[in-house]
Parts: C-alpha cells; structure tokens; sequence
C-alpha cells in the first residue's frame, strides 16, 4: 500500500510539471524511482521512458487544440534526435550503474540552473534546419542516454535558438519529447531490463491526470513562479544524487 501511495503521490507531480512547463517531469520521475520506489538506475532510466512517453501524449494532445504546438518545427527537431536517442540508448544499458547516477545528477543540475536564469523571450521568424538539427540531435542523445524526455532542455532550445514563444516552445517541446522517447525505448527494448508494471501503472496514470492540472495550472501562474518552484526542487535532487553516488 506505502508504494502505491508513493507511485500516486510522485506520478502526480511528475504529471504536474511535465503539462505546466512542457518538460521537466522526467527529471524527476527517475530518482524517484530509484529513492522513493526501489528501482535501479537502469530500471528507473526504462521506466521513467515509459512513463513520460504517456504522459507527455495526454499532454499534448491539450497544447495541440490551443494550437500552441509547431508542428513542422517540432518534427524537424524530434528527427535529428532519433537516431542520437537509440544510440545512446544502448550505450547506457552497458555502463555501470554509478556513471549513469552521476551524469544523471550533473545534467539536472545543469538544467535547475538554466530554469533559474530570466526566460528569453522568442520571437517568430524562419527557422534554420541546421541548427534545429544539431540543437535536436544534441537532445535526442541526452534522452537516450539518460532516460528523460529531455523537455527541460527542449523549451530552453525551441526558445533560444529556434526563436519560438515560449508557450508554442512548450507545447513543441512535448512532440519532441513523445518522438525521442519512443526512440530511446525501441533501443532498450531487447536489454531485458525489468519492469514492474505493478508500480508502473499507477505512477502513469496519476502522471497523465496531473498532466491535466498543470496544463491549468501554467495559464493561472504568472513570473514563472511553478518553473522557479521546480527548479529549486530539481537542484536539491541532483545535489542528493551526486553526493550519493560518490560516497
């Protein structure tokens, strides 16, 4: 019963981010897993794939009837990380479990850090293939190597350098994230990790309903106060994992 309460209760907020900022959930739905769950790193890294592949969908499908998803751009971008995301894939299921704990960490603080800095505010314009290429390559091997749908990297990118508002950013970011998860997944697929659907489910089905609320929730807030929330949690999390890892 504790770990069906802990799934539902970590589903939930996962669900929470991932509909409000368009990424992000992942980051910690994998030491969740580990810490609150009992997975291992490599369970937890499939896992959370599985997890925000669903979820990122419900959540799209929402931003796609506000029109607040580019569809071109988006796939454009998810396509260059396809290949990077499998490679990486099978790359991770050979390494041991403390590299992948420790990288995990380093990225999550890279990416609390981004989230604290000042939005930048995107404008419309031509976007230029071979940069969405290369900034979408870059966060298809991130995917792929550390199990996350990479959304804390793709808004920042799909704003920074591809120059979207950021609400399309984050309803982009969410195809993006659907496509390059199920890369990474068609690349573990044959690992034989094991999954436990039994906590699986649940922590999904609570993601996927709290997908909805933050898709609510991110019209009500204002300054970026759920991101700034967020970021300091995230940043807790990875400096726990690393000190973790390296005692």
């Amino acid at each position: 019963m504790t770990t069906l309460v802990l799934a539902l209760v970590a589903g939930a907020v996962i669900g929470l981010a991932l509909g409000g900022l368009g990424g992000g959930g992942s980051v910690l739905a994998v030491p969740a897993l580990i810490y609150l769950l009992g997975f291992t790193p490599a369970e937890a890294t499939t896992a959370s794939l599985v997890i925000v592949t669903l979820t990122s969908v419900t959540a799209l499908t929402g931003h796609a009837r506000d029109g607040n998803v580019v569809w071109r751009t988006g796939l454009l971008f998810a396509a260059a990380g396809i290949v990077p995301a499998m490679l990486a894939g099978a790359v991770a299921g050979h390494l041991p479990q403390a590299v992948l704990t420790i990288a995990f960490s380093v990225i999550a603080a890279l990416a609390a850090v981004r989230m604290l800095r000042p939005a930048r505010t995107g404008s419309t314009g031509p976007v230029s293939p071979g940069r969405a290429g290369a900034a979408g390559a870059g966060l298809g091997a991130v995917t792929g190597f550390l199990g996350v749908g990479g959304g804390f990297l793709a808004v920042p990118a799909l704003v920074g350098v591809l120059k979207l508002p950021m609400r399309r950013a984050v309803g982009t970011s969410l195809l993006v994230i659907t496509i390059n998860s199920l890369a990474a997944l068609g690349a573990r697929a044959g690992a034989g990790t094991h999954l436990d659907w039994a906590v699986i489910a649940p922590f999904t089905a609570a993601a996927v309903l709290g997908a909805w609320d933050g898709k609510r929730l991110s019209k009500k807030l204002k300054g970026g106060t759920l991101q700034r929330v967020f970021a300091y949690v995230l940043l807790a999390v990875a400096v726990f994992m690393l000190v973790d890892a390296l005692l």
